[in-house]
């Protein structure tokens, strides 16, 4: 499957004050993840977002949370994202496929993963916005998602994968991101 902007949303797991600075990749998740946001309000994919926990692991880090304004935050106790009712029902009908970044891939993101596969949404994972503590754990996450059915696949890709051509309208706005 190929992603669509029309049938797709974002989702930024966990990007959390207390939880990201054990992750070595930390900036560069953050970064990236950023990256996905400004992308999606330009070409009009949705957003969901959570945050595990936030009395004992933060709130959401600044150059996230100010890219969330227009999103809805769900809060979780649950390690899977569709653990939470309200994150479940707050995928639009009309989402095939969802993008994950943020917190930690063996965890979390793997959780989330597994239970959107079972459900027959279509898992796509920017391998350069999330992040373990552990290489290991990242690696073999990442192993066990893609045999499971995830897409493996990096943030300037799935940039390029949502405009589909360069003379898309918007294009011409994704272009300074994919510059950065």
């Amino acid at each position: 499957m190929r992603l669509s902007f029309s049938t797709s949303a974002l989702c930024v797991v966990d990007l959390q004050e207390r939880l990201l600075p054990t992750i070595p990749t930390g900036p560069q998740v953050v970064e990236e993840a950023g990256r996905l946001l400004d992308a999606a309000a330009i070409v009009g994919v949705p957003v969901l977002a959570t945050e595990q926990y936030p009395k004992g692991l933060g709130p959401t880090v600044a150059p996230i949370a100010s890219r969330l304004a227009t999103a809805e935050t769900t809060e979780k106790l649950s390690f899977s994202c569709c653990g939470s009712d309200a994150f479940r029902d707050g995928i639009p009908a009309a989402v095939e496929a969802i993008v994950l970044c943020g917190l930690e891939t063996h965890v979390c993101i793997a959780q989330t993963a597994l239970d959107m596969l079972e459900t027959g949404l279509s898992v796509f994972l920017a391998v350069d916005a999330i992040g373990s503590r552990y290489a290991l754990d990242h690696e073999v996450a990442l192993r066990r998602l893609e045999s499971a059915g995830a897409v493996l696949s990096t943030t300037e890709a799935i940039l390029f994968e949502w405009c589909r051509s360069a003379d898309n309208p918007a294009f011409r706005d994704l272009r300074t991101l994919l510059k950065r």
